[in-house]
């Protein structure tokens, strides 16, 4: 695969990433949009890793998935507290946990 079209495709998925977590309200929404972004940069990763060789990316890799989950269920823990209390989660709304 030519090495133009990944950094596109990096790009593409990274800026689309980054648009969802600025335009959404949405907690879950804006997770997902992170996690969008995360994962463009993980491409470029894993490619450069392996056009080179090095294994150095591959783990660089692993340690963002790792940290990932654990903020997804941070975050997600989080999101349910608030929501409990809530019909509808919005994130100009919520302005603290108390219940």
């Amino acid at each position: 695969m030519p090495e133009v079209a990944v950094l596109i495709l990096s790009a593409l998925l990274f800026s689309l990433g980054g648009y969802g977590a600025m335009a959404r309200k949405n907690p879950l929404q804006m997770f997902m949009a992170i996690e969008m972004m995360w994962n463009a940069v993980n491409l470029v990763f894993i490619y450069f890793a392996r056009q080179f060789g090095d294994v150095g990316g591959q783990i660089f890799v692993f340690v963002v998935v790792t940290v990932a989950a654990a903020e997804v269920a941070i975050g997600l823990g989080t999101v349910v507290l608030a929501f409990r209390g809530r019909e509808r989660l919005d994130l100009d709304e919520l302005d603290s946990l108390k219940g």
